[in-house]
């Protein structure tokens, strides 16, 4: 099975940037949609944006349309979100997930089996 280990959280000021990394390991990582989604302090969990595992098929919350860039290389093993443009309500632990891709792409958080530790983001005004 595919294990998930996020990299790449830290403190940055409002309007910079930040790239995450998700290394999975175990498993056939080409074969899986690949999401990242973040919890805010007393707010429910998320999803930011979802990757199939092929096609270069993207969706994206709202919130970070045009802020955020999702991308993977699967020779790497590793999904990225690019995170520009930073707000202070980005602020939240980002987690990296994966489900084994039978077609469909799914946004919703119980349709994603395998979830990494977390990375923490805290932007600064």
């Amino acid at each position: 099975q595919v294990q998930l280990r996020e990299s790449g959280g830290g403190l940055v000021q409002a309007g910079g940037s930040l790239r995450l990394s998700c290394a999975a390991s175990g498993g056939t990582f080409s074969h899986h949609t690949m999401g990242w989604f973040r919890r805010a302090p007393g707010k429910e969990r998320e999803s930011v944006a979802v990757i199939k595992w092929r096609g270069g098929i993207t969706e994206y919350a709202e919130s970070v349309k045009g802020r955020f860039t999702i991308s993977r290389d699967n020779a790497k093993n590793t999904v990225y979100l690019q995170m520009s443009s930073l707000k202070r309500e980005d602020t939240a632990v980002y987690y990296c997930a994966a489900y084994v891709d039978y077609g469909s792409l799914f946004v919703d958080s119980f349709r994603y089996h395998t979830w990494g530790q977390g990375t923490q983001v805290i932007v600064s005004s």
